[in-house]
């Protein structure tokens, strides 16, 4: 019976290093005052509503003033995703 050939195996070259690249952090020292900000201004924007018996922060729109209240406050969290 013919013996098979041995193939010799090629030896090991790792691959090349990678190089470190930087990382490019954008500024985001905004974020933290503008969620503080909407949240602050949802929240002034629903006690003035319940305090005033509804005729302020907008008279004519009625309890809509809650849902605006509510609004500010969700677009705190919006903007709270952009926080690194």
């Amino acid at each position: 019976m013919p013996k098979s050939r041995i193939r010799k195996k090629a030896d090991f070259t790792p691959p090349p290093a990678k190089q470190a690249t930087n990382i490019k952090l954008n500024n985001r020292s905004w974020v933290a005052p503008v969620m503080l900000a909407l949240f602050a201004i949802g929240l002034v924007w629903i006690v003035v509503f319940y305090v005033t018996d509804g005729t302020m922060p907008i008279e004519s729109i009625r309890n809509w003033n809650i849902v605006v209240g509510f609004g500010f406050i969700a677009a705190g969290f919006g903007v709270s995703t952009q926080w690194k």
